[in-house]
């Protein structure tokens, strides 16, 4: 019948239906009907990546610096296992994907055919739900609800299997306005008892504490938090995936927690009778040893759309199940209606502590070094890009130094792998954010180490014309590592030396793209003001900087909030010591 559409063509028109208008993928022969249907089309653009896991990463960017759902299309066997890395990345960060992967012919499946892989069964504990779609009557209903799943609720990426004779079967077509899901009723609205029995908490505090996470960038919640903080007028803390939901320019706002945050940060965690955390887990990197994190009696209290998430590593008293934006939301309107507040003498001693503490400086480095200092470059970064720009990093001390040294006012604005710690997605990532904002400075922190794993993608950012700023902090070692390996290992420097070294100014050339090296603090300053100048020039920047550099503060593994190991050079390191009794 002339009315019927094959698999691929439904496909195609279920993702504009959704409103999606890029795809990020890598052909294959279990996608080709899949590819020839976009290929006769042209509401949706397909961006060609050089390897599948940088699509899923660059969708990934993609949907966290919008409102979008990330769409990512991958063959069937190695093009599924590649991607796999950038699911799970996606997976731990709580970011609304959508992957499509395509499959050997059903009757195939379980036969070891060529390039078959059991996608499913791999994926399982990496996705918030997959699907092996073997009928293609089922196929647009199928896409709905990936699309429904991935996101409401707690999102995730979800993936659908498609094998390539169902990519080529007709059916009639008809996109589902709805889906109703039974197992699948996602809790928004919070409990109003719980809500004003947390808000008596916060107001009879002494000693309380915001702590924030990236549930609140996920929800779109940063206005509302922001007028909780101000209304409260209480200190307010934002992990590694908060960055940007307290601005950083809010007099109350203390900085990053955990691993490797602000000492004041931690020592208010630590020292707290009251911490709300919203949208935000009580993990490793954050609380580090949770029962030094218990030893200080504290009333919690939780807010998360996850039911599995609160009480997970420390007890809430009073868990609140539901959107962040929507709790938030009543949480200020309750409070605009009771009149006690805090006891401002106690909140005065309060503050007078934190003060103290961050008396400390514990970000200070040596900045009459002629070398260059990563922490310099990340600065001078932020002065010259106003603070505007879209920031995304790889993983490492790199990571680290953007995240304490850039100063995020906007959310959205940081993009980098927080749960599952990948390398390689500082470049991806980037493209992802290039693609949907293309008048943005768009700028990836990487090192050389991170950016060698995904450097391929130089080529994409070519033939897209996608113009971004990747500056590289190369110590030649790497550089986390390393820096474990000095501390905890009596210096044994095991495999974290990085030799042969390709020359990165003759590879960006390579690629068809500005190259320097800067091996001089006087350059530094000028080296980003001319990249960023080369508004339609892909530029990277080689930085060699100080090899011995470390990042501080840091909480060693095993170690609590307050045993935190500041710069050994710090001129107040016993004061800080004698503070943190």
């Amino acid at each position: 019948m002339s009315n019927e559409l094959t698999g691929s063509e439904i496909l195609v028109q279920s993702l504009q239906a959704e409103g999606v208008k890029h795809i990020f993928g890598y052909p294959g022969g279990s996608v080709l009907y899949i590819y020839d249907a976009i290929y006769q089309q042209n509401a949706i653009e397909h961006i060609l990546v050089r390897h599948e896991q940088a699509a899923v990463h660059a969708a990934d960017a993609y949907a966290r610096t919008s409102h979008e759902v990330g769409v990512a299309l991958v063959t069937s066997g190695p093009g599924l296992t590649n991607a796999v890395t950038g699911i799970a990345t996606a997976y731990y960060d709580s970011i609304p994907m959508v992957i499509i992967s395509g499959q050997v012919p059903t009757g195939m499946i379980g036969q070891d055919a060529f390039q078959e892989s059991d996608a499913v069964g791999i994926t399982r504990p990496c996705v918030k739900h997959n699907f092996l779609v073997k009928d293609v009557r089922q196929l647009a209903t199928t896409i709905k609800k990936a699309f429904h799943i991935a996101r409401t609720g707690r999102p995730g990426p979800v993936l659908i299997d498609i094998p390539k004779d169902v990519s080529n079967m007709k059916c009639k077509f008809e996109y589902p306005e709805t889906v109703e899901m039974r197992s699948y009723n996602p809790v928004t609205k919070g409990h109003s008892g719980q809500i004003r029995k947390a808000l008596q908490y916060l107001i009879n505090a002494e000693r309380p504490v915001i702590y924030t996470g990236g549930g609140v960038i996920l929800a779109n919640a940063a206005p509302e938090l922001n007028a909780f903080v101000d209304a409260l007028g209480y200190p307010c803390v934002n992990t590694l995936m908060g960055l940007g939901g307290c601005r950083a320019d809010n007099p109350n706002y203390l900085g990053m927690p955990g691993m490797h945050g602000m000492y004041e940060a931690n020592m208010a965690m630590q020292n707290s009778d009251v911490i709300i955390a919203i949208g935000a887990r009580f993990d490793d990197r954050v609380i580090g040893n949770p029962k030094h994190f218990g030893s200080v009696h504290r009333k919690i209290i939780h807010i998360d759309i996850d039911p599995s998430s609160i009480s997970k590593r420390v007890r809430a008293d009073v868990p609140i199940v539901g959107d962040v934006k929507e709790v938030l939301t009543d949480m200020l309107a309750q409070l605009a209606e009771i009149k006690e507040r805090a006891d401002a003498t106690k909140m005065a001693k309060w503050w007078a502590q934190i003060n103290e503490w961050k008396s400390i400086d514990c970000l200070a480095y040596d900045r009459e070094s002629e070398l260059v200092k990563p922490q310099y470059v990340i600065e001078t970064l932020h002065r010259l890009t106003h603070g505007d720009a879209f920031i995304t990093s790889d993983v490492g001390q790199h990571q680290m130094w953007a995240a304490q040294f850039y100063k995020f006012n906007d959310p959205r604005k940081w993009v980098n792998s927080g749960g599952l710690g990948t390398m390689g997605v500082g470049i991806p990532y980037a493209m992802g954010v290039k693609k949907l904002y293309p008048d943005a400075d768009v700028c990836c922190i990487t090192g050389e180490g991170s950016v060698q794993m995904c450097i391929q993608e130089l080529s994409t950012c070519k033939q897209y014309d996608l113009p971004i700023k990747v500056l590289s902090l190369n110590n030649r070692y790497l550089g986390m590592v390393r820096q474990w390996q000095e501390l905890d290992y009596e210096k044994r420097y095991s495999h974290s030396y990085m030799d042969a070294l390709p020359d990165f100014v003759k590879l960006a050339e390579a690629f068809g793209h500005v190259g320097m090296r800067i091996e001089k603090k006087s350059d530094v300053e000028g080296a980003i003001r001319e990249a960023l100048a080369l508004k339609d020039r892909l530029v990277f920047m080689d930085f060699q900087t100080d090899q011995t550099e470390n990042v501080y503060p840091m909480v060693q593994a095993g170690k609590g909030l307050s045993e935190m190991l500041l710069r050994p050079a710090h001129p107040t390191l016993e004061q800080a010591m004698k503070i943190g009794e």
